[in-house]
């Protein structure tokens, strides 16, 4: 009796793993209409730190496929556009773009971004002091 209801257990545990498969999530990448324009170095660290949820140029891997994983990818980048966008950079307005990077700054040095599940996976995204240090001379040229 006692296989019987681990059985049954298991079986509707991996149906309902399967049937939430259907369930559609957005995995879009919109056209750049423009980029941010930053020294090399700078770029490079936005580009590992930041780029998959601030940006329309997110790398989707492969368990952004799989619910309910999925669901938490795509509603993280949708709310990362939504914040901040690299791809439309240019539609900030000046004062709009120096907030942004002020409080980007700031939730790099309380250690809220990038989010410490990203970095599980993306290790090259954490934000080391040498990183801060080149984000930090970067962000005081918007501040003036």
């Amino acid at each position: 009796m006692k296989k019987k209801v681990v059985f049954v257990t298991f079986g509707v545990a991996v149906a309902v793993f399967l049937g939430i498969q259907a369930i559609p999530v957005p995995r879009t990448n919109p056209p750049v209409d423009s980029d941010i324009s930053a020294p090399p170095e700078v770029k490079a660290i936005l580009r590992t730190s930041c780029y998959d949820c601030h940006s329309n140029e997110t790398a989707w891997p492969w368990y952004s496929h799989v619910a309910p994983v999925s669901w938490l990818v795509a509603r993280d980048t949708i709310v990362g556009r939504e914040h901040m966008n690299f791809s439309i950079w240019n539609q900030y307005i000046p004062e709009q773009q120096a907030d942004l990077v002020a409080g980007s700054l700031r939730r790099i040095k309380r250690g809220s971004m990038p989010p410490w599940f990203y970095t599980i996976k993306h290790t090259d995204g954490k934000i080391t002091p040498q990183k801060l240090a080149i984000l930090e001379a970067w962000a005081a040229k918007f501040q003036n």
